[in-house]
């Protein structure tokens, strides 16, 4: 079988615990939700391959703990990344000011590692307002306005609003990511013989769960 061209795309998603980050991922590769909720304990990864154009692409997106006590191991998940993905609860106002936080925080990881440009506001990010779905949209007490504007502020962020529950926006979501991730990278293509039709999905590795 002949050789195919892949690119290896890495997407680090970050934002506060609870806020659906590993539910939208597995929606997204698996189609599975699940209700009850279990902390991502340090990192893990689900991949994903997509067609985009007339590229093959593998999607690697990373899931790093929302506590702030495993921070400090951001340095080795952050490396390589093209894209970032900075997810919030619509219903919990923290969550969306801690976008600040993670946004430095992935800035500051990417210049100690030297992946970071010049102007930080050109490396790509995305902003998903998840759990869109919880009563309703009764509960939301952040405004797709008030989040657009955060993003226009921080370099026109593209902004989603999401449910992984209901599986809404997150394909979008996603696809937006991976072409995102796509122009940020730069020949990082990596070669497989024979790769196969078929599309395969990677469980979850490391220590975290499926929920």
């Amino acid at each position: 079988m002949a050789t195919r061209r892949r690119t290896l795309l890495k997407v680090i998603v970050l934002g506060d615990s609870g806020v659906g980050k590993t539910s939208l991922m597995n929606q997204y590769v698996h189609k599975k939700f699940s209700m009850q909720y279990k902390a991502t304990i340090g990192a893990d990864f689900v991949t994903k391959e997509l067609q985009i154009g007339e590229k093959l692409v593998t999607l690697q997106i990373w899931d790093t703990a929302g506590q702030e006590r495993f921070q400090s191991l951001g340095a080795a998940f952050y490396r390589g990344a093209d894209c970032c993905a900075l997810v919030y609860d619509v219903n919990v106002l923290r969550s969306f000011d801690n976008l600040e936080t993670w946004h430095e925080e992935f800035l500051k990881q990417a210049w100690n590692i030297g992946m970071c440009p010049s102007d930080p506001k050109t490396f790509p990010f995305i902003v998903l307002g998840n759990k869109i779905d919880v009563d309703g949209g009764s509960s939301r007490v952040v405004s797709d306005k008030k989040a657009a504007d955060w993003c226009a502020s921080n370099g026109n962020i593209p902004y989603f609003e999401t449910s992984a529950k209901d599986d809404f926006n997150v394909d979008e979501a996603f696809l937006t990511i991976a072409k995102t991730a796509l122009a940020n990278e730069h020949e990082q293509d990596i070669y497989f013989q024979g790769i196969p039709d078929a599309v395969t999905e990677n469980e979850p590795k490391g220590g975290g769960c499926a929920c």
